[in-house]
Order: structure tokens, then sequence, then C-alpha cells
């Protein structure tokens, strides 16, 4: 049993601050989080219903079709992966790496990792960076579990373009091949577990404005 387990949320958060991500893995000090709406999960939920309608027919939804060339995987695969307790696993060190796939893809051997995500507006510069260690994390999650893949991941963007008569939503698609860093991946997770095996980090990280009220609410 792994001393913690992390996920590419705790991970990113690591990148973000390592003295936040500290006090949250180790002390449960969170941070402080505004009211979130439920709209994008339900938006989430209806594109995962959306996905496995067409899986059942072995084929890509139709906004997908031509933009990539791959095929969904089977239903009872995915439906373990999505969900964290029993989803792909890595362990070393004492630490835990653990990842819930919203969607995977495979093409012949080769198995590619999918986030699918909704916007209220178009994308911007780097809107897909922002993603970039959760599809690393995800890679490599699969190739620790013996999954071939070719260091890439697909990101599709569902962004609203148009409401029209009767509630009835236009949605502009967007898909974006992102290469993943199998390397930095492993050095990003390795780095978080040996910090947590060290004391509470004394300096708070350059721009982060929440290490002074964590540092009030440890004392």
């Amino acid at each position: 049993m792994p001393n913690y387990i992390l996920s590419p949320s705790s991970l990113n958060l690591f990148l973000e601050c390592p003295r936040c991500f500290w006090l949250y893995v180790k002390k449960k000090i969170s941070r402080p989080e505004p009211p979130a709406s439920t709209l994008p999960r339900g938006i989430d939920g209806l594109i995962k219903k959306h996905f496995d309608k067409y899986r059942n027919l072995n084929r890509l939804p139709p906004e997908l079709e031509g933009k990539i060339s791959a095929k969904p995987i089977q239903q009872v695969i995915l439906d373990k992966w999505r969900n964290w307790r029993t989803g792909l696993r890595y362990e070393e060190e004492g630490i835990g790496l653990i990842g819930g796939l919203d969607e995977c893809f495979v093409d012949k051997d080769v198995y590619i990792p999918v986030d699918y995500k909704t916007r209220g507006y178009e994308l911007k510069d780097d809107t897909v960076g922002y993603y970039q260690n959760q599809l690393n994390i995800y890679t490599l999650l699969l190739e620790k579990n013996g999954f071939k893949t070719n260091s890439f991941a697909y990101l599709i963007f569902y962004v609203l373009e148009s409401l029209k008569d009767f509630g009835q939503a236009k949605f502009d698609i967007e898909v974006a091949k992102v290469d993943t860093d199998l390397k930095n991946a492993y050095q990003v997770f390795i780095g978080a577990g040996r910090l947590l095996k060290q004391d509470l980090p004394p300096q708070k990280s350059p721009g982060c404005s929440f290490c002074s009220w964590a540092k009030q609410a440890i004392l």
C-alpha cells in the first residue's frame, strides 16, 4: 500500500506551488475554492454518453471523422479506466499514481489518451499547454501498465458557438494533437514523491497567493 496516492491534478499543484502541494497531500489543507457551477460537469457527462453511443457502433462520433484516424477502445475497458478506483495505477518508492481517463483511442496496437474539454469562448495561444502535464501523466500510466503509446494524445475542445431557440446549443469542435513527454512525466512524479518525504518547504513559490494563508492555517 503506497504512503501517498497522487493524481494529475495534484501533480499540477506540485508544479504550480510545491509548498501548497505538500500541505494538501500531507496535512489535507486545501486551497479555498469559490462555488463551482455544475453546468460543465453536466455537459461532460453528456459528452461521455455521446462517445459511448458511437463506441457501441465501433466508430468515432461524426464530428471527429476525418480529424482522427483511430478507434475508441472497448467499453468494458474504458469503464474501468474512467474510475480512479479501478483505473490505471503505478507505484514507486512508496508513492502511488492514479488517473481517470475520459477517453482512449487505439490505432492498431498504439493507445492514445484522449481528454475533452468544454469552453464558452475560443481557444487562446496557451490553452493546450495548460493540459500538458495531465496528458503526460496519462501517457506515462499507459506505458507503465504495459500499453504501447507513441507519446502523443488528443485534446478535443467543444467550444460553444451559439444558442438557438428552445435552448439548442451549437458547438464548434477543435482537435489538438499534443506531443507528450514520458521523461518529464516521470520526473514530475518522482520529484513530487520525494518532496513528500521532506519537511514543509520553507519558502513560498513566487507568485503564489495562497502560501501566506496556508502558513496561518497550519499554525
